[in-house]
């Protein structure tokens, strides 16, 4: 590889990071302010995860036509496309809550679907940035999301604790997202630079990828994994509000100790995961995440929930960023088969938060987050289905 393509392809890397990163800003902006929504709007446990439902309902909506739009437009173009709907979107969000439930639905569908997409195209490009270097970071650039998310979340505690209004909070840090991104996707390289060696994209590629077994296991194996970060990210800062006691500033610090956990993981789980294998690490990062969850749950002071957060975090971290590799394990048919796993993956948003809420009232969230325990149980045993190539 010649200096100039070196170059060529850091900046790539930089800037596959960089929209990374600013998705997690996105996202964790508007959710450290959904117990100030909540309060607004004077719902329940139930009704909170019922507006939340239609985060995932627009994802899943985007998710089946992801790939093919990747595959006829470029991630290029989706990426950029898809941060200014999910700007416009999210400060709808921001706006709408002051005048009831129905607008911010409508925003969180919208903000959903650009997700789902964005998610897509920005995995396919990794992968290809991926190939090209030649060794695993698809976790470094999730760590790079987890980076966003953190310093999201403890923008959004700073806003609480100095009492900015969440339209104005939101609104600014949307403006600063789109911005960042549509100057960052200039950097791109086509996506048909993952198809090496003349490897060709058969039609109907989608479909097929939805009756291959092991693409269905490692999309349920995500779907696990989607579900305990999910959860954590939706209703660990209320959890700590309404359980524990705690003000909001500190629910939302609980949050952030949660993202920081999982930005370590993501950033160092690479050098495990070249040294020990897939298999090795994520049946380690399941049992690390279950018994966070627990702690958390069963703690009896918010300082041992603390600690729960931060094992949970570690223990959810390589989940969905190894999926996408080895979804992606196969170049050629990368851009169908990260599609199929991200669809399955998730459906965890669309039952979680519903599921959550539900067993909220009439238990209490902490309770109701022991749900999640259960597929982390079931994520044992379907890591085998993500063991390396064997010419690799």
């Amino acid at each position: 590889m010649s200096t100039v393509e070196t170059a060529d392809l850091r900046a790539t890397t930089r800037s596959v990071y960089i929209t990374f990163i600013f998705l997690g800003v996105a996202m964790a902006s508007f959710a450290a302010r959904i117990p100030q929504i909540r309060d607004h709007l004077g719902l329940t446990p139930s009704g909170i995860g019922l507006v939340l439902l239609a985060i995932a309902a627009g994802s899943i909506t985007s998710l089946p036509l992801a790939g093919h739009l990747v595959h006829r437009f470029g991630s290029r173009a989706m990426v950029g496309t898809m941060a200014v709907l999910l700007g416009a979107a999210l400060a709808a969000a921001a706006i709408g809550y002051q005048h009831g439930v129905v607008p911010v639905v409508i925003a969180l569908y919208v903000y959903g679907f650009s997700t789902g997409a964005w998610d897509v195209a920005m995995n396919v490009q990794a992968a290809v940035v991926e190939r090209r270097l030649g060794r695993s970071i698809m976790s470094r650039f999730h760590a790079g999301y987890s980076v966003g998310t953190v310093a999201g979340a403890l923008a959004g505690a700073g806003a609480v604790k100095a009492g900015i209004p969440v339209t104005p909070h939101v609104v600014a840090a949307c403006v600063l997202v789109v911005a960042a991104v549509v100057i960052a996707v200039r950097g791109f390289v086509p996506d048909e630079s993952a198809a090496e060696e003349g490897a060709e994209k058969t039609p109907g590629g989608a479909l097929a990828a939805w009756t291959e077994p092991r693409t269905l296991l490692i999309g349920l194996f995500v779907l696990a994994f989607a579900l305990t970060e999910g959860a954590g990210i939706d209703w660990i800062n209320i959890a700590l509000i309404d359980d524990q006691g705690t003000d909001a500033s500190t629910g939302t610090l609980g949050f952030a100790v949660f993202l920081a956990a999982m930005t370590i993981g993501r950033w160092f789980g690479p050098n495990l995961l070249d040294r020990y294998g897939r298999v090795p690490v994520l049946r380690l990062l399941a049992l690390t995440g279950l018994a966070g969850l627990l702690v958390f749950v069963f703690g009896p002071h918010p300082a041992v929930a603390f600690a729960g957060a931060l094992l949970w975090g570690l223990g959810a971290s390589l989940g969905f960023p190894v999926g996408m590799s080895a979804a992606a394990d196969e170049p050629a048919k990368a851009p169908a088969r990260v599609g199929v796993v991200a669809s399955i993956g998730y459906c965890a948003f669309l039952g979680g938060p519903p599921l959550i809420g539900f067993l909220g009232d009439h238990f209490t969230v902490s309770r109701g987050l022991l749900a999640v325990a259960m597929l982390l149980v079931l994520s044992l045993a379907l890591t085998p289905a993500l063991r390396e190539p064997t010419d690799r």
